[in-house]
C-alpha cells in the first residue's frame, strides 16, 4: 500500500502489496509490521528444534522445525522488499512446508516407504519450477489451501486416538490459531479500504504471520507428541516458564 514517509530502497513493488503502508519506518523495510511479526515464527521454530535435536527425535522433525524456520525468513524478505522474485520465494516454502507435513502425518502408516517421500519431492520440486515462470494468484491460495484441508483428516485421528488432555489441549490451540489467523487475513484482505481510513490499523496480516508462527509450533508439538507415543517413549507436555508447551520423553532403558 502506498503512503510511506521514505523512499524505496528496492525500487517500485512488483509483488503482491498487503494493508500496510509502504516504508513508513525506513527505506529498507517496505512494510514493517509485516515483517517483524514472522520473527516469533523463527523463535519459536529454534526452540522447537533445539527440543527435537536434544530428544533425538526422528530428522524429519528437524526438518520440519528448519522449514518452518525457512519459511518465515522467506517471509521477512518478501515484506520487507515487495519483490516479486522474494515473493516467490515465500510462496514455495509455503507449499513445501505442507508437503512435509502430509509425509509426516502419513508415513507411519506407509507401506511402500520409498514411493510416498519420492512423489512428494518431485510435485514440490515440479511446483517451484512451475512457481518460477508463472505469476500465480488466486491459484496459489487455492492450492494451499486443499494442501492444508489434506493434513485435516489425518489431524483429527491422531486427536480420537490421543487419550492425554495436555495432548489434545495442545491440538486445540493448533485449531484455535489456525481458526484465528485465517479471520485476520481475511479482514485485512477484505477491509483494507475501511482500515486504511482508521487512525489505527489493526495490521490483520500481520497478526496473521504472529498466529501462524504459533499455530506451526502447536502442530509440530502435537505431531512429535503423537510419534513418540507410536515408539513408546513415555511422552509428556511440559511448559517452558509455564506457558509454551513442549514435548518431553522418558525413553525405556536399553536391555
Amino acid at each position: 500500500m502506498d503512503g510511506g514517509g521514505f523512499s524505496s530502497f528496492w525500487g517500485p513493488v512488483t509483488s503482491t502489496d498487503w494493508c500496510e503502508r509502504n516504508y513508513v519506518h525506513s527505506s529498507y523495510v517496505a512494510e514493517f509490521f509485516n515483517t517483524v511479526s514472522n520473527f516469533p515464527c523463527i523463535f519459536l521454530a529454534l526452540f522447537g528444534l533445539v527440543s527435537a535435536v536434544r530428544q533425538r527425535f526422528e530428522k524429519r522433525f528437524s526438518v520440519l522445525h528448519l522449514s518452518n524456520m525457512a519459511l518465515a525468513i522467506g517471509s521477512v524478505v518478501y515484506h520487507a522488499t515487495l519483490q516479486r522474485v522474494q515473493q516467490q520465494g515465500d510462496e514455495t516454502p509455503m507449499v513445501w512446508e505442507m508437503l512435509l507435513y502430509i509425509y509426516i502425518l502419513h508415513s507411519p502408516d506407509w507401506h511402500y516407504r520409498s514411493t510416498m517421500p519420492t512423489f512428494l519431492f518431485i510435485y514440490g520440486a515440479g511446483f517451484a519450477v512451475l512457481h518460477s515462470l508463472v505469476r500465480f494468484g488466486i491459484g496459489f491460495k487455492v492450492h494451499y489451501a486443499i494442501l492444508c484441508l489434506l493434513c485435516i483428516p489425518r489431524m483429527y485421528k491422531y486427536y480420537i486416538y490421543t487419550e492425554e488432555t495436555s495432548a489434545k489441549r495442545v491440538a486445540k490451540l493448533y485449531v484455535a490459531t489456525l481458526f484465528l489467523a485465517t479471520a485476520c487475513w481475511l479482514f485485512d484482505k477484505l477491509f483494507c479500504k475501511k482500515v486504511s481510513e482508521w487512525y489505527f490499523n489493526p495490521q490483520g496480516h500481520a497478526l496473521w504471520h504472529v498466529l501462524m508462527g504459533f499455530n506451526s509450533y502447536f502442530a509440530n508439538t502435537f505431531l512429535m507428541f503423537c510419534r513418540a507415543k507410536q515408539l513408546g517413549w513415555n511422552p509428556k507436555v511440559a511448559h517452558l516458564m509455564g506457558v509454551l508447551p513442549y514435548v518431553k520423553v522418558q525413553k525405556p532403558k536399553r536391555q
